[in-house]
């Protein structure tokens, strides 16, 4: 006996829409299966003598949508086991039927075979209803399922399966992360048939005081407005390839990889110090500044021939999946020293296996000395190269200490041998720091800082008193330094 599932579909609205095979083909059944009875087109059948076995119930015994599909899913498949099966669904089999997909994913494994028949799909009714043409193109969404990365919001966006308004509220709020508010959209029911209704309302209304039910799909007309547009890396895009074309700026047209690494240094700055303010919306600011520096290098880059901000994209997340086995495969990290270790095993495989040619490999010319010193250390501590406690590296600082103030005798060779014994004595610092989990960085940052606030003090003081700093002796400007101390500035 062969194995087979028949589907066909019930068409997007009422009887008058359904073709004349399907029709046939349904009444002449002994034994039809429904994923839900709530169709116009059911009701019309069973005046006509037409029985059913629906899958409404299923509904009602699980949380989540795919739970439903699959149940249904196996269901059909174990009946086919015994018998042929007919199986109706609304609209077209193959539009916005996760039951059917699963069917032709599983039958085959299971000798089954599954037949497609007809029905027409609500999209060519949707259209119709909304007065579109798909070919300035659109997107089809699953309400079931929406996330906010799927939105095109410069395109007819139509989201069908709004089967309540639990869902509704949810496609509403992830519809908010991209457009306003008060943006209109349309709730189309039962598109194309004698019971069709289309609402006009706005965003945050479409959970409101609406008709909503398994025939309903929600349509967004495509953004024209330039501000929302903006919230789109698409539009971000579009916006530094006009800077840098022919008719573009020609201060951005001038820029080279080279030319721009100074501005990266400052904007990376930039960020550190809005983080450390606590200010966000200064932080938004200075991330897209970052960002705006990736773009020009991106644009450089695909304007040369050499790479796009997709290649940067592509390596990047490619890389993090890699490097992330705990999340993305099936390796354990229990803490974030595991994870570091994992990360360093999985460079060197990047590498070929092979060993960097020295352990200090790695470590960025570029960075800030201060900085490159904490991190070549770090380096040479994971091989063992490091004292096992704190004493002996204070001791180092003194030693360093007493070297560099016995050069400061005056001499053109004292002041040679002095400059190396103070990066000696900073080098030496910087490892006291790294003993103490200080990042010596912040902290010299946080110094800085707090010398900033002071001396702004002293300098309100001096002219509170009408007298200029030179008419001040150190003496009367520590007094105001103490000052500051004392209000804990």
């Amino acid at each position: 006996m062969v194995k087979k599932i028949e589907i066909v579909g019930l068409g997007a609205g009422d009887l008058a829409q359904l073709p004349v095979g399907v029709y046939k083909r349904l009444l002449n059944a002994g034994e039809v299966f429904l994923r839900t009875k709530e169709h116009p087109v059911v009701a019309d059948l069973e005046k006509e003598g037409f029985t059913y076995t629906s899958f409404d119930a299923i509904y009602e015994k699980h949380e989540q949508f795919e739970d439903v599909y699959e149940e249904i899913a196996q269901t059909l498949l174990d009946k086919a086991d015994r018998e042929t099966v007919i199986y109706a669904v609304p609209g077209h089999p193959l539009v916005a039927e996760r039951t059917v997909q699963l069917l032709l994913d599983y039958g085959p494994k299971r000798e089954i075979e599954i037949m497609i028949g007809g029905g027409q799909s609500f999209i060519d009714a949707l259209f119709t209803s909304v007065k579109i043409d798909p070919i300035e193109g659109f997107q089809l969404l699953d309400a079931t399922a929406l996330h906010k990365e799927q939105l095109q919001i410069d395109q007819h966006m139509m989201i069908s399966q709004v089967y309540d308004q639990f869902i509704a509220s949810n496609v509403k709020l992830t519809l908010m992360e991209k457009l306003p508010d008060d943006y209109p959209v349309f709730i189309v029911t039962a598109a194309g048939s004698s019971q069709e209704v289309i609402e006009k309302v706005l965003l945050y209304e479409l959970d409101r005081n609406v008709t909503i039910n398994n025939l309903t799909s929600v349509y967004i007309p495509p953004v024209k407005e330039e501000q929302i547009l903006l919230k789109n890396f698409s539009k971000l895009r579009e916006i530094i390839a006009e800077l840098r074309s022919p008719t573009g700026c020609p201060w951005d047209r001038e820029q080279t990889h080279e030319s721009l690494k100074k501005y990266l240094i400052e904007e990376t700055y930039e960020v550190i110090d809005a983080i450390n303010s606590g200010d966000i919306d200064h932080l938004i600011e200075e991330l897209g500044d970052v960002l705006l520096q990736v773009m020009l290098h991106a644009q450089i880059g695909e304007d040369d021939g050499y790479f796009s901000i997709d290649d940067i994209i592509e390596g990047l997340s490619a890389k993090m999946i890699r490097r992330h086995p705990h999340v993305f495969g099936n390796v354990v990290a229990e803490d974030s020293e595991e994870v570091l270790r994992n990360w360093q095993e999985i460079k060197k495989q990047e590498r070929g296996g092979e060993e960097p040619a020295s352990i200090l490999d790695g470590v960025s010319m570029a960075l800030p000395n201060l900085l490159r010193a904490y991190e070549l250390q770090k380096k040479a501590a994971k091989v063992g190269f490091d004292w096992q406690e704190i004493t002996p590296a204070l001791e180092k600082v003194k030693e360093e200490l007493e070297e560099f103030v016995d050069e400061l005798d005056g001499t053109t060779e004292g002041m040679v041998r002095a400059k190396g014994e103070f990066g000696d004595l900073l080098f030496a610092f910087v490892n006291v720091a790294r003993f103490l989990k200080i990042h010596p960085e912040e902290a010299l940052f946080e110094t800085n800082e707090k010398f900033t606030r002071r001396f702004q003090f002293v300098e309100e003081k001096v002219k509170e008193s009408g007298r200029t700093f030179e008419e001040h002796t150190l003496e009367q400007l520590d007094q105001y330094w103490d000052q500051a101390k004392e209000k804990g500035i």
